[in-house]
């Protein structure tokens, strides 16, 4: 059985769709101007895809669900760790 690339493709975005900076910002119970000022700094925080050129909001964002999935799983991790070393000082 032989996979076109139009199936794999099609498969991957129903598995993992591109939020916008308002989906993102609702899921993470943010502001939109905070999800924005993660994503456009020299190093983002959040795991964005842009698309096109433009400084800032020049260009469009996008993030994969799975990634934004990660960075909170990521983040509750890192304060668990934060914790628990204040914890022990």
């Amino acid at each position: 059985m032989e996979i076109d690339d139009q199936t794999v493709t099609s498969r991957h975005e129903e598995d993992d769709p591109l939020l916008t900076p308002k989906e993102v910002a609702k899921r993470l119970n943010t502001s939109v101007d905070w999800v924005w000022d993660h994503s456009t700094r020299k190093t983002p925080l959040l795991p964005v895809i842009r698309f096109g050129d433009g400084p800032g909001r020049g260009g469009m964002l996008r993030y994969r669900a799975s990634k934004i999935e990660e960075f909170i799983t990521d983040q509750e991790r890192f304060t668990n760790v934060r914790r628990k070393n204040k914890r022990l000082q």
